[in-house]
């Protein structure tokens, strides 16, 4: 989907709202992997639940990167 809001519906730019969405889906994806770990160790997938482990590292990574810049662009 395409769209050329800029902000001027919405409130909020572009960029802006880009940073919130990334923020929150790198923390949905954090959780979201909870399970997918939970489930592969059920099965005795060790192998895949370290691949979720190392993929949920990096969201909660971009997560606290995102929420630092939140902070410092709300703050400042």
């Amino acid at each position: 989907m395409t769209t050329t809001e800029t902000g001027s519906v919405t409130g909020t730019r572009d960029k802006d709202y880009n940073l919130l969405w990334f923020t929150e889906t790198c923390l949905s994806n954090a959780l979201r992997l909870e399970t997918y770990i939970q489930d592969a160790e059920r099965d005795g997938d060790a192998e895949l639940a370290d691949l979720f482990r190392r993929a949920q590292a990096e969201s909660r990574k971009g997560a606290e990167q995102g929420k630092q810049m939140l902070s410092r662009r709300i703050g400042g």
